[in-house]
């Protein structure tokens, strides 16, 4: 059982350190016959919002490092890649750093990824670009607030990672976890993506002025980015209203796939008849 951990927030995040060392805990507390190993694999930088991006792999075809050292969590290999975060699960995952894991575990963000924020987050970018080589993941984030409870996060997550072995290839979670104790906790509940936007409004829609030949465009952000604002227009068990109610949001995700909707097969067959039409009237 091998686990690779990365953020988008960088190697020396405080999220990131705590995972680490729950992380190595579950190492350490293997049971008899069973192996267990960890490796971390995270930005030098902050890379948050990039979602799956890796960069111009053609104009820079090589990837600097630095091994790194978490406190606490010692026993784990541990380096830092001038890459974004699904840059890094990717080359953690195809064993670039010597350890070819079965699973990938993502964060701790500060700050939620819920709603339509979920396509820009690189946290869970890394997850899902691990999936498509055929791994599991697992993106966690906790709520923001003035003293986040990242202990109680990792906590959860860890609970998870056993679960995730025993699932289907491929299987991609999004964990949310309110920033309370373990004993505030009020559970964890299968949440929804909601319609929860990172971004509600910009430019003059949201107080600009006339647009010149240049300038800012101002933005208003929504109430997934990051406090959790407003989720009174959620279900209950949408995940920002999940949060909001105390409990932990566990939502599982697919990445990019073949959409074989049969209702699309028309459509489909008309724009491949158009196109050939086309390109024959050309020649």
């Amino acid at each position: 059982m091998r686990v690779l951990l990365t953020n988008d927030d960088g190697i020396d995040a405080p999220g990131l350190a705590v995972l680490a060392r729950a992380v190595a805990r579950w190492v350490a507390d293997a049971p008899v016959g069973e192996s267990r190993e960890a490796l971390v694999v995270a930005p030098l930088a902050n890379y948050s919002g990039m979602a799956a991006a890796v960069g111009d792999v053609f104009a820079q075809p090589t990837v600097p490092y630095r091994r790194w050292r978490i406190p606490g969590a010692e026993a784990l290999p541990a380096y830092g890649l001038d890459a974004p975060p699904a840059m890094c699960a990717l080359i953690g995952a195809i064993g670039g750093l010597g350890i070819v894991p079965d699973l990938v575990v993502a964060g701790i963000n500060p700050g939620a990824n819920v709603g339509r924020s979920i396509l820009h987050s690189g946290t869970v970018g890394a997850v899902l670009t691990a999936a498509q080589l055929g791994l599991s993941g697992l993106a966690v984030s906790v709520q923001w607030s003035e003293q986040i409870h990242y202990d109680t996060a990792a906590a959860v997550a860890v609970e998870v990672i056993d679960e995730l072995f025993r699932a289907p290839s491929r299987t991609v979670l999004n964990l949310n976890v309110p920033s309370r104790t373990a004993a505030e906790l009020r559970g964890v509940r299968r949440g929804h993506v909601s319609l929860a936007g990172v971004i509600v409004e910009a430019g003059v829609r949201a107080g600009g002025v006339p647009l010149g030949e240049s300038g800012e465009l101002p933005l208003r952000l929504g109430p997934a980015s990051p406090q959790l604002g407003d989720v009174s227009d959620e279900s209950p068990d949408d995940d920002g209203a999940l949060l909001a109610a105390g409990y932990a949001s566990l939502t599982p995700l697919r990445g990019p796939h073949e959409d074989d909707d049969p209702g699309l097969e028309t459509t489909m067959a008309r724009a491949l008849d158009v196109i050939s039409r086309h390109l024959l009237e050309r020649r």
